[in-house]
């Protein structure tokens, strides 16, 4: 089974995707924080990371940014989940290593096909 790490601190979402996600054969880690996440990422080397940006102390885009410039950065795919649609957002967080993006609040009936989506591409 293959993990992924799902860095959220909000816990409606996360609990909407590690369904869709476990339902899909995934076995889902969680941090509640960027600090957490980079830890997580780097101890368990997870197949994927879905990253919340709006994160309590480091954000989104500043953890994409320190887990890229680790020995892991470049194996490990990195989709942003994100309530931010300003414009410029997306170029911002792409920017940082974002593999792909997707806007909040996500459908789970449909985020695992377009999560593998981007995995692929990004492999």
């Amino acid at each position: 089974m293959k993990k992924v790490l799902v860095i959220e601190d909000n816990k409606d979402n996360l609990m909407l995707i590690t369904m869709a996600l476990e339902h899909a054969g995934y076995q889902v880690l969680y941090a509640g924080t960027g600090e957490e996440g980079i830890e997580t990422a780097l101890k368990e080397r997870p197949y994927f990371i879905l990253m919340d940006i709006n994160l309590p102390g480091i954000d989104g885009v500043e953890t994409t940014k320190r887990i890229r410039s680790t020995e892991i950065g470049d194996s490990i795919p990195i989709i942003a989940l994100t309530s931010y649609a300003m414009l410029g957002d997306r170029e911002r967080i792409l920017s940082a290593g974002c593999n792909g993006y997707f806007e909040k609040p996500i459908d789970p009936l449909t985020i695992i096909d377009k999560i593998h989506k981007i995995v692929e591409v990004g492999q």
